[in-house]
């Protein structure tokens, strides 16, 4: 269980970030489109996993503006933004932002969350996904981590793009 803060108060989430080196566990997502996707679907690319609790927050938004700006100088590299909101209203995020670069995926009726247990179990925030980055090499083994101690903080983009180089 990761012990990260929100709003400064203790905050907790189900397990941990897997280990680096490790090979990541694949997992089902919903896509925009409704359709199930899974990381084996992006084998022999880069993947970049920007979880976060929601899109209809202004520091999860900020992410994946970030990313999906990032995503378009990044050969061979998908970046995957992860949370629970509705495929409907990641779709309508990323149409009016205009971001065509990252990918979004829900885990409304995913295993994402039984997968990489970060879903958070207090604050008010219960229920959702903290934030957190996990970098991917083109065989799945998990090459960067990061737990996002203060779950208003925006990750560590630097260094989570200096693990892809």
């Amino acid at each position: 269980m990761a012990n990260i803060t929100f709003h400064n108060e203790p905050a907790s989430t189900a397990g941990e970030l897997p280990k680096v080196g490790t090979i990541a566990a694949n997992f089902v997502a919903v896509g925009s489109d409704l359709k199930e996707k899974s990381l084996s679907d992006y084998k022999g690319q880069r993947v970049v996993l920007n979880i976060f609790p929601s899109v209809d927050t202004g520091v999860c938004a900020a992410s994946v503006r970030r990313f999906n700006k990032e995503a378009a100088n990044l050969p061979n590299t998908k970046v995957l933004c992860i949370s629970k909101d509705l495929p409907f209203a990641m779709a309508r995020f990323c149409g009016a932002e205009g971001l065509n670069n990252v990918v979004v995926l829900s885990d409304f009726r995913g295993d994402f969350s039984k997968k990489y247990p970060l879903e958070l179990v207090d604050t008010p925030l219960k229920g959702l996904l903290s934030r957190a980055v996990i970098v991917l090499d083109e065989e799945e083994r998990v090459i960067y981590t990061e737990q996002v101690e203060e779950i208003t903080n925006e990750p560590d983009y630097e260094a989570a793009l200096k693990a892809l180089k």
